[in-house]
Protein backbone atom coordinates (compact mmCIF):
# COMPACT_ATOMS: atom_id res chain seq x y z
CA UNK A 1 0.00 0.00 0.00
CA UNK A 2 2.94 2.37 0.68
CA UNK A 3 4.00 1.37 -2.32
CA UNK A 4 1.49 2.15 -4.07
CA UNK A 5 0.80 6.06 -2.89
CA UNK A 6 4.38 7.01 -3.46
CA UNK A 7 3.95 5.40 -6.94
CA UNK A 8 0.79 7.48 -7.30
CA UNK A 9 2.57 10.86 -6.58
CA UNK A 10 4.41 9.97 -9.48
CA UNK A 11 2.08 9.04 -11.85
CA UNK A 12 -1.50 9.23 -10.81
CA UNK A 13 -1.45 12.60 -9.18
CA UNK A 14 0.84 14.73 -12.06
CA UNK A 15 -1.69 13.19 -14.37
CA UNK A 16 -4.45 14.63 -12.43
CA UNK A 17 -2.69 17.99 -12.18
CA UNK A 18 -2.25 17.95 -15.87
CA UNK A 19 -6.37 17.21 -16.70
CA UNK A 20 -7.03 19.44 -14.12
CA UNK A 21 -4.95 22.80 -15.26
CA UNK A 22 -3.56 22.04 -18.49
CA UNK A 23 -7.04 21.03 -20.20
CA UNK A 24 -9.31 22.58 -17.78
CA UNK A 25 -11.37 19.36 -16.88
CA UNK A 26 -12.85 19.34 -13.55
CA UNK A 27 -13.16 16.37 -11.33
CA UNK A 28 -16.81 16.04 -10.53
CA UNK A 29 -17.46 17.60 -14.08
CA UNK A 30 -15.38 16.35 -17.09
CA UNK A 31 -14.10 13.80 -14.79
CA UNK A 32 -15.99 11.57 -12.74
CA UNK A 33 -16.16 8.47 -10.68
CA UNK A 34 -17.16 6.46 -14.26
CA UNK A 35 -14.72 8.62 -16.59
CA UNK A 36 -11.69 8.03 -13.91
CA UNK A 37 -9.97 5.12 -15.85
CA UNK A 38 -10.36 6.89 -19.47
CA UNK A 39 -8.78 10.59 -17.62
CA UNK A 40 -6.47 9.03 -16.25
CA UNK A 41 -5.71 5.97 -18.00
CA UNK A 42 -2.12 6.84 -18.48
CA UNK A 43 -1.33 7.73 -14.58
CA UNK A 44 -3.01 4.61 -13.52
CA UNK A 45 -1.35 1.87 -15.83
CA UNK A 46 1.93 3.78 -14.88
CA UNK A 47 1.26 3.72 -11.24
CA UNK A 48 0.48 0.11 -11.11
CA UNK A 49 3.75 -1.08 -13.64
CA UNK A 50 6.14 1.54 -11.44
CA UNK A 51 4.36 -0.13 -8.44
CA UNK A 52 5.12 -3.51 -9.21
CA UNK A 53 8.63 -2.78 -10.35
CA UNK A 54 8.83 -0.97 -7.15
CA UNK A 55 7.83 -3.92 -4.79
CA UNK A 56 9.98 -6.11 -7.01
CA UNK A 57 13.03 -4.05 -6.47
CA UNK A 58 12.58 -3.28 -2.47
CA UNK A 59 11.85 -7.09 -1.57
CA UNK A 60 14.50 -8.08 -4.28
CA UNK A 61 17.50 -6.23 -3.02
CA UNK A 62 16.30 -5.96 0.70
CA UNK A 63 14.03 -9.37 1.66
CA UNK A 64 12.13 -9.47 3.96
CA UNK A 65 10.72 -12.84 5.93
CA UNK A 66 7.95 -13.92 8.41
CA UNK A 67 9.70 -17.21 8.78
CA UNK A 68 12.20 -16.20 11.38
CA UNK A 69 12.88 -17.86 15.11
CA UNK A 70 14.45 -16.96 18.17
CA UNK A 71 16.01 -20.51 18.04
CA UNK A 72 17.69 -22.09 21.58
CA UNK A 73 19.43 -25.49 22.47
CA UNK A 74 17.48 -28.13 23.64
CA UNK A 75 19.58 -31.50 24.94
CA UNK A 76 17.72 -35.05 24.99
CA UNK A 77 17.64 -36.69 28.25
CA UNK A 78 18.52 -39.85 27.58
CA UNK A 79 20.99 -42.79 29.27
CA UNK A 80 23.88 -44.51 27.23
CA UNK A 81 21.92 -47.59 27.79
CA UNK A 82 18.32 -49.34 28.05
CA UNK A 83 17.26 -50.17 31.84
CA UNK A 84 14.94 -49.28 34.12
CA UNK A 85 14.22 -46.75 36.19
CA UNK A 86 15.27 -47.12 40.26
CA UNK A 87 15.25 -43.31 41.75
CA UNK A 88 14.56 -40.31 40.31
CA UNK A 89 16.13 -36.73 41.94
CA UNK A 90 14.61 -34.01 40.18
CA UNK A 91 11.45 -32.91 38.74
CA UNK A 92 9.97 -30.78 35.73
CA UNK A 93 10.84 -27.82 35.00
CA UNK A 94 14.01 -27.58 37.75
CA UNK A 95 16.92 -25.68 37.48
CA UNK A 96 19.78 -27.85 37.55
CA UNK A 97 23.63 -28.03 37.51
CA UNK A 98 26.15 -29.34 35.09
CA UNK A 99 26.46 -32.83 36.23
CA UNK A 100 23.81 -32.99 38.84
CA UNK A 101 22.30 -36.30 38.97
CA UNK A 102 18.97 -36.21 37.20
CA UNK A 103 17.70 -40.32 37.76
CA UNK A 104 19.10 -43.71 38.66
CA UNK A 105 18.55 -47.21 35.97
CA UNK A 106 18.48 -50.29 38.00
CA UNK A 107 22.09 -51.19 38.72
CA UNK A 108 22.30 -54.59 40.10
CA UNK A 109 24.32 -56.67 37.06
CA UNK A 110 26.41 -53.66 37.39
CA UNK A 111 27.15 -54.20 41.06
CA UNK A 112 27.40 -57.73 40.67
CA UNK A 113 30.36 -56.66 37.58
CA UNK A 114 32.22 -54.38 40.07
CA UNK A 115 32.24 -57.11 42.38
CA UNK A 116 33.17 -59.76 39.93
CA UNK A 117 36.00 -57.55 39.04
CA UNK A 118 36.80 -56.57 42.79
CA UNK A 119 37.89 -60.82 43.48
CA UNK A 120 39.58 -61.07 40.71
CA UNK A 121 42.32 -57.96 41.57
CA UNK A 122 42.13 -60.13 45.20
CA UNK A 123 42.61 -63.20 43.46
CA UNK A 124 45.77 -61.56 41.55
CA UNK A 125 47.45 -60.64 45.10
CA UNK A 126 46.49 -63.51 46.37
CA UNK A 127 48.63 -65.35 43.90
CA UNK A 128 51.11 -62.40 44.45
CA UNK A 129 51.50 -64.09 47.94
CA UNK A 130 51.77 -66.71 47.14
CA UNK A 131 54.57 -66.38 43.92
CA UNK A 132 56.70 -64.25 46.77
CA UNK A 133 56.32 -67.63 49.38
CA UNK A 134 57.62 -69.00 45.94
CA UNK A 135 60.44 -67.35 45.30
CA UNK A 136 61.50 -67.73 48.81
CA UNK A 137 61.12 -71.69 48.44
CA UNK A 138 63.28 -71.42 45.31
CA UNK A 139 66.26 -69.39 46.91
CA UNK A 140 65.99 -72.12 49.86
CA UNK A 141 66.35 -74.71 47.32
CA UNK A 142 69.42 -73.29 45.08
CA UNK A 143 71.20 -73.24 49.05
CA UNK A 144 70.15 -76.70 49.43
CA UNK A 145 71.03 -77.64 45.87
CA UNK A 146 74.71 -75.54 46.17
CA UNK A 147 75.18 -77.65 49.44
CA UNK A 148 74.90 -80.77 47.98
CA UNK A 149 76.95 -80.06 44.90
CA UNK A 150 79.85 -78.55 47.21
CA UNK A 151 79.48 -81.77 49.15
CA UNK A 152 79.67 -84.58 45.75
CA UNK A 153 82.79 -82.05 44.62
CA UNK A 154 84.33 -82.19 47.99
CA UNK A 155 84.08 -86.08 47.80
CA UNK A 156 85.25 -86.30 44.31
CA UNK A 157 88.54 -84.14 44.53
CA UNK A 158 89.21 -86.44 48.04
CA UNK A 159 88.59 -89.88 46.43
CA UNK A 160 90.32 -88.48 42.97
CA UNK A 161 93.47 -87.13 45.14
CA UNK A 162 94.11 -90.42 46.86
CA UNK A 163 93.35 -92.06 43.77
CA UNK A 164 96.21 -90.58 42.21
CA UNK A 165 98.30 -91.89 45.04
CA UNK A 166 97.82 -95.79 44.82
CA UNK A 167 95.37 -96.00 41.46
CA UNK A 168 92.89 -98.45 42.08
CA UNK A 169 94.25 -99.48 45.85
CA UNK A 170 92.26 -97.17 47.69
CA UNK A 171 89.60 -95.98 45.50
CA UNK A 172 88.07 -98.20 42.65
CA UNK A 173 87.90 -96.28 39.61
CA UNK A 174 84.26 -97.46 38.91
CA UNK A 175 83.68 -95.14 42.59
CA UNK A 176 85.09 -91.77 40.41
CA UNK A 177 83.02 -92.27 37.46
CA UNK A 178 79.91 -92.72 39.83
CA UNK A 179 81.23 -89.07 42.06
CA UNK A 180 81.98 -87.57 38.77
CA UNK A 181 78.29 -87.90 37.34
CA UNK A 182 76.68 -87.18 41.03
CA UNK A 183 78.85 -83.85 40.71
CA UNK A 184 76.98 -83.20 37.54
CA UNK A 185 74.13 -84.15 38.22
CA UNK A 186 74.35 -81.83 41.71
CA UNK A 187 74.92 -78.82 39.33
CA UNK A 188 72.06 -79.40 36.89
CA UNK A 189 70.13 -79.51 40.26
CA UNK A 190 71.47 -76.08 40.96
CA UNK A 191 70.75 -74.80 37.43
CA UNK A 192 67.39 -76.31 38.15
CA UNK A 193 66.80 -74.56 41.02
CA UNK A 194 68.06 -70.72 39.82
CA UNK A 195 65.58 -71.75 36.48
CA UNK A 196 62.83 -72.38 39.45
CA UNK A 197 63.84 -68.83 40.66
CA UNK A 198 63.67 -67.08 37.30
CA UNK A 199 60.45 -68.53 36.95
CA UNK A 200 59.08 -67.07 39.62
CA UNK A 201 61.01 -63.97 39.58
CA UNK A 202 59.02 -63.59 35.96
CA UNK A 203 55.64 -64.45 37.71
CA UNK A 204 56.11 -61.17 39.89
CA UNK A 205 57.63 -58.79 37.65
CA UNK A 206 55.87 -60.22 34.49
CA UNK A 207 52.82 -61.92 34.44
CA UNK A 208 51.23 -61.22 37.87
CA UNK A 209 51.23 -57.25 36.96
CA UNK A 210 50.10 -57.79 33.88
CA UNK A 211 47.21 -59.56 35.29
CA UNK A 212 46.68 -57.12 38.06
CA UNK A 213 46.62 -54.55 35.29
CA UNK A 214 43.92 -56.25 33.06
CA UNK A 215 41.97 -57.29 36.60
CA UNK A 216 42.19 -53.53 37.41
CA UNK A 217 41.11 -52.46 33.90
CA UNK A 218 38.11 -54.74 34.10
CA UNK A 219 37.18 -53.47 37.19
CA UNK A 220 37.16 -49.60 35.85
CA UNK A 221 35.62 -51.01 33.40
CA UNK A 222 32.77 -52.27 35.29
CA UNK A 223 32.69 -49.29 37.72
CA UNK A 224 31.84 -47.10 34.65
CA UNK A 225 29.31 -49.16 33.49
CA UNK A 226 27.90 -48.53 37.02
CA UNK A 227 28.49 -44.98 37.28
CA UNK A 228 26.47 -44.80 33.65
CA UNK A 229 23.50 -45.92 35.55
CA UNK A 230 23.31 -42.85 36.98
CA UNK A 231 22.08 -39.94 34.68
CA UNK A 232 23.07 -36.39 34.54
CA UNK A 233 22.86 -33.08 33.47
CA UNK A 234 25.45 -32.06 30.83
CA UNK A 235 25.20 -28.55 31.26
CA UNK A 236 23.31 -26.05 33.56
CA UNK A 237 19.84 -25.33 32.11
CA UNK A 238 16.32 -26.30 32.97
CA UNK A 239 14.79 -29.79 32.91
CA UNK A 240 11.38 -29.59 30.83
CA UNK A 241 8.74 -32.40 29.98
CA UNK A 242 10.52 -34.63 32.81
CA UNK A 243 8.03 -37.23 33.76
CA UNK A 244 10.01 -40.35 34.45
CA UNK A 245 7.99 -42.74 37.43
CA UNK A 246 10.49 -45.37 39.18
CA UNK A 247 9.70 -48.15 37.12
CA UNK A 248 9.27 -47.02 33.39
CA UNK A 249 11.78 -47.84 30.96
CA UNK A 250 13.93 -45.96 28.94
CA UNK A 251 15.98 -46.13 25.39
CA UNK A 252 18.42 -44.09 24.33
CA UNK A 253 16.85 -44.76 20.74
CA UNK A 254 12.74 -44.51 21.42
CA UNK A 255 11.70 -43.17 24.70
CA UNK A 256 14.00 -40.24 26.05
CA UNK A 257 13.45 -39.11 29.50
CA UNK A 258 13.08 -35.31 28.72
CA UNK A 259 14.56 -31.89 27.55
CA UNK A 260 17.09 -30.43 29.00
CA UNK A 261 16.96 -26.55 27.70
CA UNK A 262 20.18 -25.11 28.48
CA UNK A 263 20.06 -21.32 30.53
CA UNK A 264 18.98 -18.43 27.60
CA UNK A 265 22.70 -17.08 27.24
CA UNK A 266 23.03 -19.71 24.57
CA UNK A 267 20.38 -17.18 22.97
CA UNK A 268 22.50 -14.52 22.27
CA UNK A 269 25.31 -16.78 20.61
CA UNK A 270 23.28 -18.58 18.17
CA UNK A 271 21.03 -15.41 17.60
CA UNK A 272 17.64 -16.22 15.48
CA UNK A 273 17.59 -18.61 12.26
CA UNK A 274 15.54 -16.64 9.01
CA UNK A 275 14.53 -18.41 5.97
CA UNK A 276 14.14 -16.32 3.00
CA UNK A 277 12.91 -17.40 -0.99
CA UNK A 278 15.22 -19.47 -3.26
CA UNK A 279 14.88 -16.10 -5.33
CA UNK A 280 17.11 -14.25 -2.60
CA UNK A 281 19.98 -16.57 -2.79
CA UNK A 282 22.34 -14.68 -5.28
CA UNK A 283 21.43 -11.54 -3.09
CA UNK A 284 21.66 -12.72 0.73
CA UNK A 285 25.66 -12.38 1.90
CA UNK A 286 27.55 -12.37 5.07
CA UNK A 287 27.96 -9.13 6.66
CA UNK A 288 24.43 -7.51 5.48
CA UNK A 289 22.73 -5.24 7.73
CA UNK A 290 19.18 -6.74 8.83
CA UNK A 291 16.66 -5.90 10.99
CA UNK A 292 13.78 -7.78 13.38
CA UNK A 293 10.82 -7.65 15.65
CA UNK A 294 9.74 -10.52 17.82
CA UNK A 295 6.66 -11.06 19.12
CA UNK A 296 7.76 -11.89 22.43
CA UNK A 297 9.16 -8.28 22.48
CA UNK A 298 6.91 -5.94 21.17
CA UNK A 299 7.14 -2.11 19.45
CA UNK A 300 11.19 -3.28 19.66
CA UNK A 301 12.79 -3.28 16.20
CA UNK A 302 16.82 -5.11 16.91
CA UNK A 303 19.70 -4.46 14.66
CA UNK A 304 20.76 -7.24 13.40
CA UNK A 305 23.82 -8.59 10.82
CA UNK A 306 23.92 -11.17 8.52
CA UNK A 307 26.47 -13.65 10.39
CA UNK A 308 26.40 -16.83 7.79
CA UNK A 309 24.39 -18.30 4.85
CA UNK A 310 23.57 -21.89 4.56
CA UNK A 311 24.72 -22.78 0.73
CA UNK A 312 22.11 -25.64 0.05
CA UNK A 313 18.47 -26.04 0.72
CA UNK A 314 16.93 -28.47 2.70
CA UNK A 315 14.06 -29.81 0.44
CA UNK A 316 16.88 -30.90 -1.97
CA UNK A 317 18.29 -33.23 0.41
CA UNK A 318 18.92 -37.22 -0.52
CA UNK A 319 19.86 -40.35 1.93
CA UNK A 320 20.15 -43.55 1.13
CA UNK A 321 16.89 -45.64 1.60
CA UNK A 322 14.84 -48.34 0.35
CA UNK A 323 12.87 -46.84 -1.97
CA UNK A 324 13.17 -44.80 -5.03
CA UNK A 325 13.25 -41.44 -4.83
CA UNK A 326 9.78 -39.62 -6.11
CA UNK A 327 10.46 -35.65 -7.20
CA UNK A 328 6.51 -34.68 -6.22
CA UNK A 329 7.85 -35.02 -2.48
CA UNK A 330 10.02 -31.98 -2.94
CA UNK A 331 6.66 -30.39 -3.64
CA UNK A 332 7.01 -27.79 -1.41
CA UNK A 333 9.81 -24.84 -1.81
CA UNK A 334 12.88 -24.78 0.40
CA UNK A 335 13.79 -21.56 2.16
CA UNK A 336 17.87 -20.09 2.57
CA UNK A 337 18.52 -20.72 5.58
CA UNK A 338 20.57 -17.38 7.29
CA UNK A 339 21.59 -17.18 10.77
CA UNK A 340 21.20 -12.97 12.09
CA UNK A 341 22.76 -11.92 15.38
CA UNK A 342 22.27 -9.06 17.04
CA UNK A 343 24.73 -5.92 16.44
CA UNK A 344 24.93 -4.92 20.13
CA UNK A 345 25.84 -6.83 22.87
CA UNK A 346 22.55 -7.64 24.65
CA UNK A 347 20.32 -7.10 21.66
CA UNK A 348 18.38 -9.87 22.16
CA UNK A 349 17.64 -9.75 26.14
CA UNK A 350 14.09 -9.86 26.58
CA UNK A 351 13.79 -12.42 23.49
CA UNK A 352 11.83 -15.53 24.51
CA UNK A 353 13.86 -18.53 23.43
CA UNK A 354 11.63 -19.54 20.67
CA UNK A 355 9.74 -16.46 19.78
CA UNK A 356 8.61 -15.91 16.60
CA UNK A 357 10.16 -12.96 14.66
CA UNK A 358 9.92 -10.78 11.33
CA UNK A 359 13.05 -9.84 9.95
CA UNK A 360 14.18 -7.35 7.22
CA UNK A 361 17.73 -8.00 5.10
CA UNK A 362 19.14 -4.85 3.52
CA UNK A 363 21.66 -4.93 0.44
CA UNK A 364 24.18 -2.59 1.32
CA UNK A 365 26.67 -0.78 -1.75
CA UNK A 366 28.52 1.24 0.04
CA UNK A 367 31.76 0.21 -0.86
CA UNK A 368 30.72 -0.06 -4.61
CA UNK A 369 29.50 3.53 -4.56
CA UNK A 370 33.10 4.23 -3.20
CA UNK A 371 34.74 3.04 -5.97
CA UNK A 372 35.93 6.19 -8.37
CA UNK A 373 35.85 4.13 -11.29
CA UNK A 374 32.43 3.64 -11.26
CA UNK A 375 29.92 4.59 -13.76
CA UNK A 376 26.89 7.62 -13.51
CA UNK A 377 24.22 5.12 -14.81
CA UNK A 378 25.54 2.57 -11.95
CA UNK A 379 25.93 5.36 -9.53
CA UNK A 380 22.38 6.08 -9.97
CA UNK A 381 21.45 2.34 -9.96
CA UNK A 382 22.89 1.64 -6.80
CA UNK A 383 21.78 4.87 -4.94
CA UNK A 384 18.34 3.86 -6.26
CA UNK A 385 18.66 0.16 -4.77
CA UNK A 386 19.84 1.55 -1.17
CA UNK A 387 17.73 4.41 -1.02
CA UNK A 388 14.23 1.97 -1.79
CA UNK A 389 15.78 0.40 1.37
CA UNK A 390 13.76 2.88 3.99
CA UNK A 391 11.15 2.02 2.27
CA UNK A 392 11.12 -1.74 3.34
CA UNK A 393 12.40 -0.26 7.01
CA UNK A 394 9.24 1.63 7.07
CA UNK A 395 6.94 -0.87 6.55
CA UNK A 396 8.82 -3.05 8.95
CA UNK A 397 7.87 -0.43 11.54
CA UNK A 398 4.45 -0.22 10.63
CA UNK A 399 4.33 -4.39 11.32
CA UNK A 400 6.07 -3.92 14.61
CA UNK A 401 3.62 -1.19 16.07
CA UNK A 402 0.63 -3.30 14.37
CA UNK A 403 1.72 -6.81 15.70
CA UNK A 404 0.09 -6.57 19.04
CA UNK A 405 -2.94 -5.55 17.77
CA UNK A 406 -3.22 -7.62 14.91
CA UNK A 407 -2.32 -10.58 17.55
CA UNK A 408 -4.40 -9.65 20.60
CA UNK A 409 -7.59 -7.77 18.76
CA UNK A 410 -7.96 -8.99 15.11
CA UNK A 411 -6.77 -12.30 15.18
CA UNK A 412 -8.06 -13.44 18.65
CA UNK A 413 -4.48 -14.41 19.52
CA UNK A 414 -5.40 -13.89 23.82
Amino acid sequence: MLELLVCSLLTIFPDYLYRRFAQGKRFGREITLYSVWFELRWGIVSCLLLTVCLITLIFYYHPATTYVSAVFRSVPIIPEGNGRVAEIYVRGSERVEAGQPLFQLVDTTQRTAVETARRAVAEVDAAVALARADLAASEARILEAQGALQQAQDEYATKAELNRSAPNVVVARRELERLAVLVRTRQAGVEAARAARQAVEARLSEQLPAQRASAEAAMAEAEAELAKTVVRAGVTGRVEQFLLQVGDIVNPLMRPAGVLVPESRGLRKIGLAAGFGQIEAQVMRPGMPAEATCASLPWTVIPMVVTNVQGYIATGQLRGTDQLLDVQQFRQPGTILVTLEPLYEGGLDGVVPGSSCIANAYTSNHEALADPGIGAGRWVALHVIDAVGVVHAVLLRIQTILLPFKTLVLSGGH
